[in-house]
């Protein structure tokens, strides 16, 4: 690992440090504000929107020019949506349409960080041979995990009534600032500003691309193309959807687990990201061990997955502080075991087959495509009234079936051609695209 291999990962953390904190700041202005409950999901419905939509241009973006100076522009509208959502009772918007600007400031971070994340994966294909991506992955993984913990805990720190008085006693601050939420808001902005400096710090990989296509219905086509040629291959098309299945459960998983604490638990939403945290610890743990799985048996893990369905099914069972702390460790550190393995052999098939940007780019069209349906879906439970036990059994079941399917998906491929093991660890440069 060289020394921008490190750069790349403390910009990442940094970066998703303030993320995960910035969502439970707005969780709490939404709350301040009066919106309802199914508000909070579909803010962060929004922010996938944004991959989606962007899918077929972030890619093009990410490969026509230095990566480290994307990240540091992408970062920079990150910024921007942090401050106006700040600002945003300092704008003359209407109260009743102040919910509606969180939503923008919201989804204008999503921009960002659409953008931002082909940049980030690609450039650790860039910098590192296949033998080491799973090892890479493991580290990025489960820094990006650390930065979730410590983010979704800064955000519930910083919305704590105790903590946010205090913050409050400074004369600038206060002058400012007129709850806790636009506090937390404020000093999340600051962590924004650390993550682009180390952004300016990236060296260049001086990995070159052919000249990118900029007329927007030809990169739409050629992104239809990139999406065809990754779910045909044999190989991609397992580690697709799984990753798709993981991402999409996983941004679900913080809502249920935030609701969990509120209905099942009697948290306030600060005690709730604790728990949020706590789930990440176990992450962390099962990223680090999935390091020590090679490439070629990256596929071995997925009955890893089925077995985190089917723990999550526990959680109604379960009142106490610590079984509640070990159960979501558990399902943090089956998570990030099947995950960590599964996303090195996407990238590393997508690297061969497409380009790093372009590669990302659709991994993120597809896993953030779930997140909108795997959203909408939890949304639309919340609103028909359901209870959050019964959201989680429905949770935990689908996890669980779609998982098992995909492990015969996988057992039909490897029968039809008993030689893919050997196309893992293949290098090549968009070999599909020639």
């Amino acid at each position: 690992m060289n020394k921008g291999f490190y750069l790349v990962m403390t910009a990442q953390a940094l970066s998703s440090v303030a993320d995960n904190a910035l969502l439970i700041a707005a969780i709490a202005l939404i709350a301040d504000l009066s919106g309802p409950d199914w508000m909070a999901p579909m803010m962060k419905w929004w922010f996938a929107l944004a991959y989606v939509l962007l899918a077929a241009f972030v890619g093009a973006f990410a490969d026509s020019f230095p990566k480290g100076r994307v990240m540091f522009s992408t970062n920079a509208i990150k910024i921007a949506g942090c401050l106006l959502m700040f600002c945003y009772n300092y704008l003359g918007v209407a109260e009743q349409h102040q919910l509606i600007l969180v939503f923008v400031a919201y989804t204008l971070v999503g921009i960002g960080a659409a953008a931002y994340s082909p940049a980030k994966y690609g450039i650790v294909t860039e910098m590192l041979p296949p033998e080491l991506l799973v090892k890479g992955n493991s580290w990025i993984e489960g820094l990006t995990v650390v930065s979730v913990i410590v983010g979704t805990v800064l955000g519930g720190v910083l919305i704590n009534p105790t903590v946010s008085a205090m913050l409050m006693t400074h004369e600038w601050i206060q002058a400012i600032s007129d709850n806790s939420a636009q506090t937390a808001i404020l000093v999340i902005g600051l962590v924004y500003l650390a993550a682009a400096l180390c952004n300016l710090l990236i060296p260049d990989t001086h990995a070159y691309y052919p000249k990118q296509e900029t007329c927007p219905s030809r990169l739409i086509r050629n992104f239809s193309k990139y999406v065809v040629i990754l779910w045909h291959d044999k190989l991609g098309q397992i580690s697709l959807a799984v990753t798709t299945l993981f991402w999409g459960a996983g941004a679900t998983l913080q809502f249920i687990v935030i609701e969990w604490g509120a209905q099942h638990l009697g948290y306030r939403l600060d005690q709730a990201s604790i728990l949020m945290g706590v789930a990440a610890v176990g992450t962390v743990a099962g990223s680090v061990a999935a390091g020590k799985v090679p490439l070629r048996r990256a596929l071995s893990v997925l009955p890893v997955g089925v077995a985190m369905g089917l723990v999550v099914l526990l959680m109604p069972m379960v009142y106490s502080t610590w079984a509640v702390y070990i159960l979501l460790l558990v399902i943090g550190a089956l998570s990030g075991f099947f995950v960590v393995p599964m996303n090195a052999l996407l990238q590393h098939r997508g690297h061969v087959l497409l380009s790093a940007g372009h590669s990302i780019a659709v991994q993120n069209f597809n896993e953030q495509l779930n997140i909108l349906l795997m959203l909408a879906f939890y949304s639309l439970m919340l609103w028909l009234g359901l209870s959050i036990n019964t959201i989680i059994a429905i949770f935990g079941l689908l996890v669980a079936t779609l998982m098992l399917l995909f492990i015969r998906w996988n057992y039909l491929n490897h029968r039809a051609d008993p030689g893919l093991e050997h196309q893992i660890g293949q290098t090549g440069h968009g070999t599909a695209l020639h």
